[in-house]
Formats: structure tokens, C-alpha cells, sequence
């Protein structure tokens, strides 16, 4: 990375900050400033002059492009720091889980307390361990050195079809309770799942996991919200 992109300016509040307009970002475009401060759990005041101080260029580069009552956008610098720190943390999430035996509940508050502090050193001999990886446990892509993140096609399982089967990819929801029941149903990424039934009335769903002759679990719609999935329209119950 270039020396420009680093200084004493560049603490783990601004790491933070980027990382998280750049997730709101893949769903927001531009992230309004409430948003991110919900996200962040910080005031508007304080949202608002770490807007402006990423986004004045004094120092260095303007890491947030900011238009009034719309909101914000990284510029290029923005995101090559958001997407290093990302990579970090996702590499981090896998290596503990795969590594040093956390459960995939566990790992992310710890990478979230290393993230701004392994050298690219470290990363590089992590991703060397892991073999290079493209997904962190939850499925999340983990961004590449470049700064590239490849985006499979994904649908939510509550989009599915009825006896439309799928693949879960990637988990929406990463609370360590989400995941805990999630692992409980069996509902982690690489699993089989077909939509058996829908009851609407009630917001639930009725989903084989694991097999198409699995014994239907009922999962409640916000449930199914939190899972993406590679559908497959080659077969069916």
C-alpha cells in the first residue's frame, strides 16, 4: 500500500469508519449519514466530523466523497483501506476458526480487535496457512490483494422457489446468538436446503436442511432473511 495511504492519521476510528461505509455501501449507495452512525453506534455529531475531517483532503487524500442530505461514498483510497482492513478481518475470522478451533460465533469480535494491527507480513503467512481461501467462515468473500472481490450469484432463501433446492453460501447475520441457532438447525454454509412449503399467514417457511429426504424444519422468515443461497433449478423434492 502506498505510504500515502498511511500516518498517524490512519487509526483504527478511521479503519472502522471506512470499513463500515463500504459494507452499507454494497446495499446503500450513497450511505445516508444516520445510517452509519446507527452502524457505528456513534452520535451524528461525532458521524459528522469524521465525514468531514476523511473527506477534506488536508493531510491526505479524501478518503469519502459527502453530498448534503444524500449522503457518503469512499473515493479509491477510501476503499483500498476498507477493503485491506476487511481482508484482515475475514482472514483472521478463518484462520481462528480453522486454526486455533473458535467456533464460527466466536471469531468475530476477536478479529475486530486485530484487524487494524497485523502487519502485511502476517497476512500474507495466514493466507499462505489457509491455502489462499476466497470465503471467510460466514461466506463472506474475502477481498483479494488487489482490492478485487468476487460476488457469486445469490439469492435469499426465503426467495426461493417451493421444491426449489439451493446451496447456503453466506450468512447475513454474524451475533454470536444468529450463529449458535443457525448451527443448531444445521444452517451453515456448504449445506443442501429445499424449500418444502410456505405458510404466509404466519411468516414461516417450512426447509429440509441437509437433504432432500431430511424431515422439514420450520424456520421463521426473518430466519431465512439471514441466508443466501446458490439456487439450483436441476432438481426438485
Amino acid at each position: 500500500m502506498s505510504d500515502t495511504l498511511r500516518g498517524e492519521w490512519r487509526t483504527p476510528a478511521v479503519e472502522d469508519f471506512l470499513k463500515q461505509v463500504y459494507l452499507i455501501q454494497q446495499q446503500v449507495n450513497p450511505v445516508p449519514t444516520m445510517l452509519l452512525a446507527r452502524a457505528l453506534d456513534i452520535s451524528a455529531p461525532s458521524t459528522t466530523d469524521m465525514i468531514k475531517r476523511l473527506s477534506s483532503g488536508e493531510n491526505f487524500p479524501p478518503l469519502l466523497t459527502h453530498a448534503p442530505y444524500r449522503g457518503v461514498r469512499l473515493t479509491e483510497p477510501g476503499e483500498k483501506i476498507a477493503l485491506e482492513v476487511i481482508r484482515h478481518h475475514r482472514l483472521l475470522e478463518l484462520y481462528l476458526t480453522q486454526k486455533l478451533g473458535f467456533s464460527w460465533d466466536e471469531v468475530h469480535e476477536e478479529a475486530d480487535r486485530l484487524e487494524h494491527y497485523i502487519s502485511e507480513r502476517l497476512e500474507a503467512r495466514i493466507a499462505d496457512a489457509l491455502g489462499h481461501p476466497e470465503l471467510d467462515p460466514h461466506g463472506d468473500p474475502i477481498p483479494a490483494l488487489d482490492g478485487t472481490v468476487t460476488l457469486p450469484e445469490l439469492v435469499l432463501l426465503s426467495d426461493l422457489a417451493i421444491a426449489q433446492r439451493g446451496t447456503v453460501s453466506r450468512i447475513l447475520d454474524q451475533s454470536p446468538e444468529v450463529l449458535r441457532y443457525l448451527s443448531e438447525l444445521g444452517l451453515v454454509p456448504g449445506v443442501l436446503v429445499v424449500l418444502a412449503d410456505r405458510a404466509p399467514l404466519n411468516d414461516t417457511l417450512q426447509v429440509r436442511i441437509g437433504s432432500r429426504a431430511a424431515e422439514p424444519r420450520t424456520i421463521s422468515m426473518q430466519v431465512a432473511r439471514k441466508a443466501l443461497v446458490v439456487p439450483d433449478d436441476s432438481e426438485s423434492i
